[in-house]
């Protein structure tokens, strides 16, 4: 796939600077996340791949990619958008957080986009994805909010083929960038990653309220250029003696049932030792039970996920109808078992975008499907 992407570009790749504005010292502000970087020219901002160029700020990895993958929808994780279809995933380098804990540090915290990066424009991205016959394209490894013109301008591109756009993201970005950024995405799974700002700021270096008014946003203000809702889910991973405390799952779930519904697919994923935090054990199968648990029977939230282990039920998607619950697509890690959503639509790809229903009692099944 690198050597298909590879290929001289028919359109530069550049793109108008967002999100910043001069100060009177001669310096410029990155508006783009919380963090506010305030840079003289060639200097880098927290996320090392937002410098300052004869006083703008650009985004230097734009039109380059750490590399692609074909994945499931399932892996973003995302469970009520387009189950079972395929994602063409890829990302940049950098990042705007610091977690401990970080999965994908070697892309994240990379600091030579020259040497990892394959060349590909926007256009190319959409094209080499519909000839994989992919439903959708997602921004994800490193955080999408980093690379927001190159991820938006994909987006766009990927959309006048039909091709839906997802963002996989930490969230940390600030009000004024949602708009656009938001509003060139199909879909998004936005991390939680706790619900202290004590846990924000000592292990992942950010602010928790910047997160929760950027889920608040998507939630419930983001539209795509149609009209519809941003379709979003949301993961906290598990970390044991951080942040899998029963006070602290109550309160998260208790936040998203009043600021975003009891509709918003969560995903409690398993952590796995780190980077910088290799000195913690693995999460329990059974501490993503019990906060599954909690967020169905204690705080009302209807789709509650496990990942990062084999869990069927935990992966599974019931109706949530008191009176019926009956399993309507079951999964076993990424792979679907059984898929029961009945949908009223063409076969058309394109109109793959109703909503589903329970087939033994009719009961509205929130997500696109």
């Amino acid at each position: 796939m690198s050597r298909i992407l590879h290929q001289p570009q028919t359109q530069p790749l550049h793109t108008q600077p967002r999100w910043q504005h001069p100060l009177p010292d001669g310096r410029v502000q990155c508006d783009l996340c919380p963090r506010g970087c305030c840079l003289a020219d060639g200097q880098r901002g927290f996320c090392f791949v937002r410098s300052n160029h004869g006083g703008r700020i650009v985004c230097d990895t734009y039109g380059r990619s750490s590399g692609f993958a074909i994945d499931p929808v399932e892996k973003k994780p995302l469970n009520h958008f387009l189950p079972g279809s395929r994602v063409l995933s890829f990302g940049t380098a950098g990042c705007n957080s610091g977690c401990r804990f970080c999965q994908n540090w070697d892309i994240s915290k990379a600091r030579d986009w020259d040497r990892l990066g394959v060349e590909a424009s926007p256009d190319r991205i959409a094209h080499v994805a519909d000839d994989y016959g992919v439903e959708s394209v997602a921004f994800t490894y490193n955080d999408p909010i980093v690379f927001a013109e190159y991820a938006i301008d994909t987006a766009r591109a990927c959309r006048e083929l039909g091709i839906h756009p997802i963002a996989v993201t930490a969230g940390y970005m600030s009000a004024c960038a949602r708009p656009e950024f938001y509003g060139a995405m199909d879909a998004a799974n936005i991390d939680l990653k706790g619900f202290t700002e004590d846990f924000y700021r000592k292990v992942t270096g950010t602010h928790l309220q910047d997160v929760l008014d950027t889920i608040d946003y998507a939630v419930n203000e983001a539209r795509t250029p149609s009209g519809s809702h941003v379709w979003v889910e949301l993961t906290t991973l598990l970390i044991p003696g951080l942040n899998d405390d029963d006070a602290q799952l109550h309160a998260e779930c208790a936040w998203i049932r009043e600021h975003c519904g009891v509709d918003v697919p969560l995903h409690f994923s398993a952590f796995h030792p780190a980077w910088r935090m290799l000195d913690v054990p693995p999460t329990p199968p059974e501490t993503l039970t019990r906060a599954r648990r909690i967020a169905m029977m204690g705080e009302g939230l209807r789709y509650v996920y496990t990942g990062n282990v084999h869990d069927v039920e935990g992966d599974t998607t019931f109706c949530p109808n008191p009176a019926c619950r009956a399993a309507l697509v079951r999964r076993d890690w990424y792979r679907i078992l059984e898929n029961r959503i009945r949908v009223d639509h063409d076969d058309d790809r394109a109109n793959r975008d109703h909503a589903g229903h329970c087939p033994d009692c009719g009961t509205l099944i929130a997500g696109v499907w």
